[in-house]
């Protein structure tokens, strides 16, 4: 009865360690196989940052690439504009000395002004009346004491009032019209007057008065040898 006890007893404490070790090798195959799996997560983690890093670094070096890009354009942009001031200022040192010169060679005769604040030219109008060519044919009168050939030069202007492309239109009206008048009554050549509208610009006068923007809305006639 012992002997077979016995026999159970080492059977039974067999089969617990039996189970034992399978369970244990079980659980560290399950642990093997979650590092494995671990490592390769890992290794994964790792190739990503790597990959991002790179990414990163190209984008940076492309960002400074632009960024120079840019500073060199606005440098370039820089540079284009000082020279097209430099070139502006020189055409103005130009014209002024061609200006001066062209003064310079012509002498100048008679020079009669014609300004609404003695009764000629209306606001917005560029129409003359009597008191203007009156003070026209005053003028070719003592022109043809001189027999020698003159030439004119007839500026237009105007006061403040209207935009400045609005006054350089009536400007030139004005002028054109001292032009015409010239040319209709005392058949002077067209080649030898010239025309000019100078707007609202050189004014003799303030315009904030009434009084004054009355002396800006005028022509100018030089005559020249």
């Amino acid at each position: 009865m012992r002997r077979s006890l016995f026999a159970v007893s080492v059977s039974a404490l067999v089969l617990v360690v039996s189970t034992a070790c399978a369970t244990k090798g079980y659980v560290n195959k399950q642990i093997a196989d979650v590092n494995t799996k671990v490592e390769g997560v890992s290794k994964a983690v790792e190739a990503t940052q790597a990959q991002t890093k790179q990414n990163a670094d190209k984008i940076q070096q492309v960002d400074q690439s632009a960024q120079a890009g840019i500073s060199d354009a606005k440098q370039a942009a820089g540079n284009a504009a000082s020279a097209a001031q430099k070139a502006q200022s020189t055409a103005s040192q130009a014209d002024s000395t061609a200006t001066a010169l062209d003064q310079q060679a012509k002498r100048l005769v008679a020079e009669v002004v014609l300004s609404e604040a003695e009764g000629n030219f209306k606001l917005g109008s560029a129409k003359l009346p009597e008191s203007a060519t009156a003070k026209i044919d005053d003028m070719m009168s003592q022109l043809k004491a001189n027999p020698k050939a003159v030439y004119f030069e007839i500026d237009g202007y105007t006061d403040s009032t209207g935009s400045a492309a609005y006054n350089k239109r009536l400007g030139m009206a004005r002028a054109d019209a001292v032009r015409d008048y010239l040319y209709t009554k005392y058949q002077v050549a067209l080649h030898r007057m010239n025309v000019y509208s100078y707007g609202e610009s050189d004014p003799v006068a303030s315009n904030k008065t009434r009084a004054g923007r009355a002396q800006n809305r005028r022509v100018v006639i030089k005559v020249v040898q």
